[in-house]
């Protein structure tokens, strides 16, 4: 089925906001791990929301941007939720 433009974007917004909360409710998982995994992390999609803001013409800041992904100031959440580098670098086990 092909959908109409409105639509597409309405669906895309839609899957963007559920990916935003589903990100907060997982704030154990550090943005490195995501770049890891995925290739992108919290700052990235963030990035992105403030670049679409631009082409927009829209007042976004970068801080505002994070807030927006983050659910808080970015300095807010890496004080509660970010863990030191030594912290999320897996050793093997023997």
């Amino acid at each position: 089925m092909a959908l109409d433009d409105k639509t597409k974007t309405e669906l895309e917004a839609a899957a963007f906001r559920r990916l935003i909360t589903h990100l907060r409710g997982r704030e154990d998982v550090q943005n490195i791990d995501l770049m890891n995994l995925a290739g992108f992390c919290r700052n990235c999609l963030s990035n992105w929301l403030e670049d679409a803001a631009k082409e927009q013409g829209a007042a976004l800041t970068k801080d505002d941007a994070r807030q927006h992904v983050y659910g808080m100031p970015y300095d807010e959440w890496k004080a509660k939720h970010q863990s030191s580098p030594t912290q999320t670098i897996k050793t093997p086990s023997h």
